[in-house]
């Protein structure tokens, strides 16, 4: 049996600069353990998912690790690190 790897998202807001910061600081750390992370601007999502704005859209950037909230404002490194570690299959 196959298991999916864990997914990395960044909820975003145009024209938000620390977002954009964020989202690099993301990818370079996920591309140590080969994940892919994406990003989904919360504004936009707003128009089929108003939830997503009503709950981060005032702390973004707002990371996201299998779907559960793991850091906002700034990427927590050390702490992503460790959880992508231990995520990782035999």
């Amino acid at each position: 049996m196959t298991t999916a790897g864990p997914t990395v998202v960044l909820l975003t807001r145009a024209g938000c600069h620390t977002c954009v910061a964020a989202f690099e600081q993301l990818v370079a750390v996920c591309d140590e353990f080969g994940v892919t992370p994406t990003a989904i601007d919360v504004d936009e999502a707003a128009k089929t998912s108003p939830d997503l704005r009503a709950e981060y859209g005032d702390r973004v950037p707002v990371v996201l690790l299998d779907g559960r909230e793991h850091s906002y404002w700034e990427v927590d490194e050390p702490r992503l690190r460790a959880d992508l570690a231990a995520r990782r299959t035999p």
